[in-house]
């Protein structure tokens, strides 16, 4: 990829879907790739980080297929034009690989119980008997790679969109966005208002 790539990662039902949406309606040319289009069913999540990570990030011509959650097969392709801002949401986006080779990493967290309740009212009983098998995948991905600590920036997923206008900004213009230096070494955004 040539052009600003931004990863979303977070819980389900942080907010992640919602802010990379407003990100991409606010930046003309911007891609979104949405991972519930790639992970192949309800335990997928890991290869659905794989197969952004070897068919989109690193790819000399990124293109993927859908996910047909009705099938349970890949579907159409889409191709990625490298020379556009992409954004990418999904829990598994911010792996270790993953990060290597994006502009930008924005992490959404949120209390477990909130996360919960937002994501069964949104996807009711499809969701529901497959909760605590997700809930599990992420907690494999969050131990192994840390996404947080990955993130250039962890957002509040109840005040997601409060900086929009910086995250669309990063897209664009991402020399403009200067991250400062964490205590680790590693580039931190504070979003604004940030202690």
């Amino acid at each position: 990829m040539r052009s600003t790539v931004l990863l979303i990662d977070g819980r389900s039902g942080s907010g992640k879907t919602e802010l990379a949406k407003a990100i991409v309606a606010g930046v003309p040319g911007a891609q979104l790739i949405r991972l519930d289009e790639l992970y192949p069913g309800w335990g997928g999540l890991e290869a659905g980080s794989r197969y952004l990570h070897e068919w989109i990030l690193a790819s000399e011509a990124p293109r993927w297929q859908r996910w047909d959650w009705a099938t349970s097969t890949r579907d159409e392709w889409h191709a990625v034009d490298p020379d556009r801002p992409l954004v990418v949401e999904g829990c598994g986006a911010l792996s270790h690989d993953n990060r290597a080779l994006a502009s930008f990493g924005i992490w959404v967290a949120l209390d477990a119980a909130t996360r919960k309740r937002r994501a069964l009212a949104r996807d009711g009983d499809s969701y529901a008997p497959h909760w605590d098998e997700w809930a599990a995948q992420e907690d494999e991905f969050l131990t192994r790679e840390n996404p947080a600590a990955l993130a250039d920036a962890v957002l509040d997923g109840a005040e997601t969109m409060r900086d929009l206008a910086r995250w669309r900004a990063m897209l664009v213009q991402p020399e403009a966005a200067a991250p400062r230096s964490s205590p680790s070494g590693g580039a931190r955004f504070r979003p604004s208002g940030a202690g």
